[in-house]
């Protein structure tokens, strides 16, 4: 079993703060603020510890906030060189940021500034979206000064702290329903020399996708003209949720045609009939019939079955390929019935379909028996 990761956030966090603090201010209550952090500190989880670190600041840092948000900034250490494995090492600005978040919304050039320092040895993608809500044009105009940051950490907030589904955060409910405020900032990183940049872009434009599919595919249909192959990637990344959905647009954008020109010539369930807790191999076989030849990413999907009787749907990724007039090609995957955490499996009738350029194309049913005795 991993180990929780509230055991990496422990009281030496709170420890190593409160002597840096003195370090830069010598009547800082070291002692006093050690030991408002303890108290309850073992029975809390990594997030709830953050909170009361960045509370037990608000109690003990000097002055009022503009003079407390200084001094806090002031202990900084230096800004991260990588862009991925920093590990744990990073959420030790965990505090910082939730202070800025809770305390810090009254006083909007100080915790901007703040911010900026923070995201480049952390990350400041929680904290900014208050601000974004109370400040909303304040808040856009300083992001969009933040584009061209020498820093690729600065640059990917725009994109990242600007999510409207960003995991593990509120949504910022205002761009979830119109996103067009947001969408002068994207358009300034879709070229970003970074892929840690142009990565969080793609993920903001998979966001849109879902609460506005056809924006999406607007958005990056125009993206899309004259791309490198840097943008198509983004582009592609972008649209992966409408692709896996079978949303026609998409595959347009993408350049992909419908497949009325590629057969499915065999469809089979190996092992037949599985049973619960094996696997079966699902045989899929084409054929390019045209005279032309056929771009295509072919998926396939099982209807599982349901403890009420009902299905539910899973679409599984197989290939992106390209068939010449005439070629066929074979593909199969291994699919495990066990049992699993995250799906529970019945016997009974399913049902195996095959999408090409996300339209279906041939399914079949198959029955899948009672484990083993």
């Amino acid at each position: 079993m991993a180990e929780p990761l509230k055991n990496h956030f422990g009281p030496d966090i709170f420890e190593r703060l409160a002597d840096q603090l003195r370090k830069k201010h010598r009547r800082f209550p070291r002692d006093r603020f050690v030991a408002a952090c303890s108290n309850g500190y073992d029975e809390l989880e990594l997030l709830p510890r953050a909170r009361h670190i960045a509370a037990c600041l608000h109690e003990h840092l000097p002055g009022e906030y503009p003079e407390a948000i200084e001094l806090l900034v002031s202990t900084l250490g230096p800004p991260l060189e990588k862009t991925e494995n920093n590990g744990m090492a990073p959420f030790f600005y965990l505090p910082h940021v939730l202070f800025v978040r809770e305390f810090g919304l009254n006083h909007f050039e100080e915790s901007m500034q703040a911010q900026y320092e923070l995201t480049q040895r952390f990350s400041a993608e929680f904290s900014i979206r208050p601000f974004l809500e109370q400040h909303t044009k304040a808040t856009l105009k300083r992001l969009k000064a933040w584009t061209t940051d020498s820093s690729v950490h600065v640059r990917r907030l725009v994109s990242e702290g600007t999510r409207p589904r960003l995991p593990w955060a509120g949504r910022l409910r205002a761009f979830q329903k119109d996103p067009s405020p947001v969408l002068p900032l994207l358009d300034k990183l879709i070229d970003d020399p970074e892929i840690y940049v142009r990565r969080s872009v793609a993920n903001h434009l998979n966001d849109i996708s879902k609460d506005h599919p056809e924006l999406a595919c607007e958005i990056a249909s125009r993206w899309n003209k004259k791309a490198n192959e840097k943008r198509r990637w983004v582009v592609q990344h972008g649209l992966r949720s409408l692709v896996k959905q079978g949303f026609p647009a998409a595959f347009t954008v993408l350049g992909y045609a419908p497949a009325d020109s590629l057969t499915v010539t065999e469809l089979t369930v190996e092992s037949e009939p599985p049973r619960i807790g094996e696997s079966a191999v699902i045989r899929i076989h084409l054929q390019n019939e045209s005279n032309q030849t056929v771009a295509a990413i072919v998926d396939f999907g099982i209807d599982y079955r349901k403890a009420n009787g009902g299905s539910q749907p899973k679409v599984f990724k197989l290939k992106n390929c390209e068939l010449e007039p005439g070629e066929e090609l074979t593909l199969s995957k291994t699919v495990s019935f066990r049992q699993m955490t995250t799906r529970t499996h019945y016997p009974g009738h399913h049902r195996v379909f095959v999408l090409v350029n996300g339209t279906e194309v041939a399914d079949r049913e198959f029955k899948l028996r009672p484990p083993a005795k």
